[in-house]
């Protein structure tokens, strides 16, 4: 009896690891990845800007407090109502920038500043969608008493849909790539094994131009650059 017990256990240590050492090479087998290419597209679509973002406002001095806030609130009323006047919905201007600061004089360094005065400043950011208003805009908050106008932004509003047609050719472009590596390396693309995109591509693309100084200046809205970057993994295979 006690022949048989000791010739059963190691028959059963024989086995485990036999059975283990099958099972090690599966796993590390299911760990690797395939061959592959990996490479990355890119794309741009250029177009000319629908919309268009100003900030107008104004800036008021004054010996107190509270004559510099009541300047600045009768100033702004008048350039509020004349965006009214010109058309622009109240829900396409709001209110940007609002501050009341203490103003300060030096004029003989070696003594400290002393206060002269405050200034209230109040500033709107007003959304065009109609860029052919811009300077026509620009010139009405002007004549009602706007002395705070800053740049211009100029955007695309329907950039998520010119994307979708960069994004394929992107992925062209990728492909193009590929295949020249794979003829290269002597091997043939099978099927893709991931796709990403890189970077951030906002659906609303804002860019700033020199604000005009004058009435009836001139405006150029240019063209906006839309850009795709997609990163694309193949499959390598044998060349046919």
């Amino acid at each position: 009896m006690r022949t048989v017990m000791q010739n059963r256990i190691p028959l059963a240590i024989a086995i485990a690891i036999a059975t283990t050492t099958a099972l090690i090479p599966l796993a590390a087998q299911a760990d690797t990845p395939p061959p592959m290419i990996s490479v990355t597209g890119e794309a741009t679509i250029s177009t000319p800007p629908d919309l268009a973002q100003i900030e107008a406002g104004v800036t008021t001095d004054a010996k107190t407090a509270r004559e510099a806030s009541e300047a600045n609130n009768a100033a702004m009323s008048k350039v509020l109502a004349a965006l009214k006047s010109a058309g622009i919905p109240e829900k396409d201007f709001q209110t940007s920038r609002l501050s009341l600061q203490p103003q300060y004089t030096n004029p003989n360094r070696s003594s400290p500043s002393v206060l002269s005065g405050y200034r209230a400043t109040n500033r709107v950011a007003v959304k065009l969608r109609d860029i052919s208003k811009l300077a026509g805009v620009i010139d009405t908050v002007t004549a009602a008493g706007a002395n705070d106008i800053g740049g211009i932004n100029f955007a695309v509003s329907n950039a998520s849909k010119l994307l979708d047609d960069a994004r394929a050719e992107a992925v062209a472009d990728a492909r193009r790539k590929a295949e020249i590596y794979a003829k290269a390396a002597g091997v043939s693309l099978g099927a893709p094994l991931s796709i990403s995109e890189h970077g951030s591509s906002a659906p609303v693309m804002y860019r700033r131009a020199a604000m005009p100084m004058a009435a009836e200046a001139a405006i150029a809205p240019g063209e906006e650059t839309l850009r795709v970057t997609v990163g694309i993994s193949w499959e390598i295979k044998a060349a046919p």
